[in-house]
């Protein structure tokens, strides 16, 4: 046998119960043709030495919106942890950016004022133009008075993309604007932003969505999940499959507004089922809410927040209309990917799936809830027992992101509820890690790291060490778990004879920094190997046939100079 391509002198960890580990791989066309020692692999047409390096099956990261990608028009809040260096970085983006007639900014911090949430004031002074500020987790959006004005909310306009939040005693608007993702990607709110913020515009987040696939496939990620996509928006999809874009994978899961009827689920089934089959764009899951986030205190929890007495959140359906469509979805033969991060709105969620396949009948669906940050400890066993995947976000428990909010809002006495990666996976559930880009940084070396450390990236304030996963169990969760997610282990998440020839490979033995979890993130990918083709390379395996690295190294790594990144 002679193979297309053989990678041999490295660690292969495969993530096969019959040969967990090997020294070579090779490939044929698209397919692994061989797994095993190195003294008895297959002559081959080109061969990589990888000496010293880590072989492991592609990265699956299942919950990435590559629509939100850093905007090159826009100012990155990240890092930015205080009024005044927000203020700075506006003003300097504005002074340098007269050409445009919005000044946008992207990930914004709740706490960035003390005490309140920011206000249009705080953003008096900066530039005479409309301010457009959305935070970390797209979840909320800051307008200055110039904004307000130009937007019709200070005459007491509403908005089709949010919900502006009106000062109780005189009923003017704060600038602040809550409900802004779960309702900017409905089909009246994103004709609204594109309409009103050039941020939106199909070509600005066409060039987002290039951006991001390509920083995708640098970082090992051979398959992406985009868990958002409006049915208006699918077009940038196509375009990019057929400029040849998607260097990766990618599962778009379809957006379902609160709402929606059951019109728009047969225009659902339609769109899914008169897509063109392709190896590189899948169309299927539904992206549903069934709740918001804890940051404003709008997720639904079953006891009070901690610093709001009486105040609980609220789900995202009235009573029993998530049960409903979650029902309806099932039956149209959807997998459903529903948002919750509060204690109450995981437990709706898996009511709701619960009461779907009992009323229906349905077998393995392998519906999934994302984030779950709060779990209650009788839901623990539910994922398990009802076949539920958790869509988890490691990065997301670091305490540089949520001390100041989360942590507070929750109260302490609930943090053992937190993001309950060791206890799901030792369940016995699917646990899926992703990064949530650009909610948190796309480098799944940063989840690799958070979930060992459950530390800040600079190794400080780590909380809740029992629910810390080693490495091994990690990359099986972005792997193996990742592939069971979405009905694909029969192709993707292990490197073994027939599977698709989807690999990453590492600069170093990742094993070897077990003992310190921080040079993690000074390791990145050296080779991503898509159907057998090699779609990005770098370093001492740099090939320039097969995709150069990306000329900035911050960018790379999922965030940028001035700090890191949090999102939904």
């Amino acid at each position: 046998m002679t193979v297309d391509l053989l990678i041999t002198g490295a660690r292969v960890r495969t993530f096969d119960s019959v040969a967990p580990w090997a020294e070579a791989v090779g490939i044929s066309g698209d397919r692994i043709a061989y797994v095993g020692s190195a003294a008895d692999a297959p002559t081959a047409r080109r061969t990589i030495d990888a000496t010293g390096r880590l072989v492991t099956p592609g990265i699956i990261d299942s919950h990435n919106h590559l629509l939100l990608g850093f905007d090159e028009d826009a100012v990155t809040l990240e890092g930015a942890h205080d009024l005044g260096e927000v203020r700075r970085r506006i003003a300097d983006f504005a002074a340098r950016r007269p050409d445009l007639d919005w000044v946008c900014a992207e990930n914004a911090v709740y706490s960035v004022v003390d005490g309140r949430r920011p206000e249009a004031g705080d953003l008096d002074g900066l530039t005479d133009r409309p301010v457009f500020v959305t935070t970390y987790d797209q979840h909320s959006v800051w307008l200055n008075r110039v904004a307000l004005r130009v937007l019709g909310i200070a005459d007491g306009d509403d908005i089709a993309w949010g919900r502006p939040e009106r000062h109780p005693i005189t009923g003017d608007p704060t600038g602040w604007v809550t409900d802004f993702y779960t309702s900017a990607m409905t089909q009246a709110g994103l004709a609204e932003l594109q309409r009103d913020i050039p941020m939106y515009s199909p070509e600005r987040r066409y060039r987002k969505l290039v951006s991001s696939m390509r920083m995708a496939t640098s970082l090992g990620i051979t398959t992406v999940v985009e868990p958002q996509v409006p049915l208006a928006e699918l077009p940038l999809f196509e375009r990019a499959l057929a400029e040849g874009v998607l260097s990766s994978r990618v599962i778009a899961a379809l957006f379902h507004p609160v709402g929606a009827d059951a019109a728009f689920r047969a225009a659902l089934r339609d769109a899914v089922d008169s897509a063109p089959a392709h190896d590189r764009l899948r169309l299927g899951p539904v992206k549903l809410y069934a709740d918001d986030v804890i940051e404003p205190h709008t997720a639904l929890m079953l006891e009070d927040y901690a610093n709001r007495p009486g105040q609980r959140g609220r789900p995202s359906y009235a009573d029993g209309e998530l049960a409903a469509v979650i029902g309806e979805l099932d039956r149209l033969g959807f997998q459903t990917h529903t948002h919750a991060t509060g204690d109450a709105g995981i437990r709706l969620a898996l009511d709701a799936i619960e009461g779907a396949g009992r009323a229906n009948g349905t077998r393995d669906r392998r519906h999934g809830i994302v984030h779950v940050e709060c779990l209650h400890p009788d839901d623990l066993g539910r994922f398990r027992d009802l076949g539920v995947t958790a869509a988890m976000q490691p990065r997301h428990c670091s305490p540089d992101l949520v001390a100041g909010t989360w942590m507070e809002n929750v109260g302490e006495e609930r943090w053992d509820r937190a993001w309950r990666f060791r206890s799901l996976l030792d369940s016995g559930a699917t646990v899926a890690f992703s990064s949530d880009w650009q909610v948190g940084e796309m480098d799944p070396l940063v989840g690799l790291y958070s979930a060992a450390t459950r530390a800040g990236l600079d190794g400080s304030d780590a909380w809740t060490a029992a629910e810390r996963v080693g490495l091994d169990r990690s990359l099986e969760a972005y792997t193996v778990h990742g592939a069971r997610a979405w009905h694909a282990e029969a192709s993707l998440g292990r490197i073994a004879p027939g599977m698709l020839a989807d690999l990453a490979v590492w600069s170093t033995d990742l094993y070897g920094l077990e003992h310190d979890p921080a040079a993690l993130l000074d390791a990145h990918a050296e080779l991503t190997v898509v159907g057998g083709g090699i779609a990005y390379s770098a370093g001492a395996l740099a090939d320039p046939a097969g995709g150069e690295a990306p000329a900035d190294p911050v960018a790379a790594r999922g965030g940028q100079d001035d700090g890191h990144v949090h999102a939904h």
